[in-house]
């Protein structure tokens, strides 16, 4: 799908965005700067909104499994090498 852009002034600035980030068509200079956007953003959280988001995603999961073997898991998984 092709990026069509009406706005002669946003139009530019993707061109300008193109040409600082040598970015090899002004798709792919939106999609940079959109994603670096969209970044900024999730950063603007502030830490400790992001931790607890974190770990409720963690609590969600369960409770940990206390005779759960890691070392066992893990030869299982790689073969018994």
């Amino acid at each position: 799908m092709s990026l069509y852009i009406r706005d002669d002034t946003v139009d530019e600035l993707a061109k300008q965005v193109q040409q600082a980030t040598k970015a090899p068509n002004k798709t792919e200079a939106v999609r940079r700067a959109l994603l670096n956007e969209l970044e900024r953003a999730r950063k603007a959280i502030p830490l400790k909104d992001r931790i607890k988001i974190l770990q409720d995603g963690v609590r969600a999961m369960g409770e940990d499994d206390r005779n759960f073997d890691m070392k066992k898991f893990t030869d299982e998984q790689w073969g018994g090498i």
